[in-house]
């Protein structure tokens, strides 16, 4: 049976992810759906990278992924296919890709041509849809696409090394359900940067020296209860690889949250200092 999941930034109030699952099923029945996320913020290709880069090494290899965010197709941004890491994955070239494959280079690339031969109200959806289901069923991205070499590159919120090599500037790229902030900092970049000097986190106002290795590392129990640590900052790499700043043992319901309590938000700076 083969896997085909979906990003989307559809939201679930509509009927867009039913109608969606409904097309797939319509056209390959034995097809086993899995939901990613439809709470992508709308168009926001850097956090949809991130929630697909973070979930799909956990799928076997033939995964198919369809990522319908800011999809449409126009005169700037074609439709493609890739296989990567012996998955596949279905998109505008929109930037997303680009920040998933970062430096590794995909087994193969097809801009998607087959727009003409499905109706004239075909949305990208559909197009899609198609496509997934098309591989799914063992077919070859030759069929579906033209080979290209190349994927659109988005720059704009990829973390940067100043020249001096004595510092990383990465920037907010994804709230999650708690309120974390999870910045475009990788532990392979601090690792590589930093070489085992101490350091210093910047964001807003506030400084942390310290990357914990989970939440609960907070604690001291020989010193002090749990509860004596609830609401303290801390930064550790999630597990997804990427720096995130925390408060432990926070409610964004009731007490609030890493984002709501440090001011912080899609896109805010946030810098690494080596000493």
């Amino acid at each position: 049976m083969s896997i085909i999941t979906l990003t989307t930034d559809f939201g679930c109030k509509d009927h867009f992810v039913g109608a969606l699952k409904g097309k797939i099923y319509s056209e390959f029945s034995e097809a086993k759906i899995v939901d990613i996320s439809h709470e992508i913020d709308l168009f926001n290709v850097s956090q949809t990278s991130y929630v697909v880069g973070a979930s799909y090494g956990s799928f076997p290899k033939g995964t198919v992924h369809i990522i319908g965010v800011d999809a449409e197709l126009h005169q700037e941004t074609q439709h493609i296919a890739m296989e990567w890491q012996d998955q596949y994955f279905i998109c505008a070239d929109n930037g997303i890709l680009s920040m998933l494959t970062q430096k590794i280079i995909p087994q193969k690339i097809v801009s998607i041509n087959i727009h003409d031969r499905l109706a004239i109200n075909a949305t990208a959806m559909d197009v899609f849809v198609t496509v997934a289901c098309h591989i799914s069923k063992g077919g070859s991205l030759s069929v579906i696409g033209r080979e290209i070499t190349e994927l659109r590159e988005v720059t704009e919120l990829q973390a940067v090394v100043d020249l001096d090599l004595n510092s990383i500037k990465g920037h907010v790229i994804y709230l999650d359900h708690c309120g974390n902030v999870v910045t475009n900092i990788s532990r392979q970049l601090f690792s590589e940067i930093g070489k085992g000097r101490k350091y210093e986190i910047g964001f807003k106002n506030y400084k942390l020296k310290t990357i914990l290795p989970n939440y609960a590392s907070i604690v001291h129990f020989d010193q002090n209860p749990m509860k004596y640590y609830e609401g303290n900052k801390l930064a550790i790499f999630n597990e997804a690889g990427f720096l995130e700043i925390a408060i432990y043992r926070s409610d964004p319901r009731l007490s609030g949250s890493a984002s709501s309590l440090l001011g912080m938000t899609y896109r805010d700076l946030v810098t690494i200092r080596f000493l």
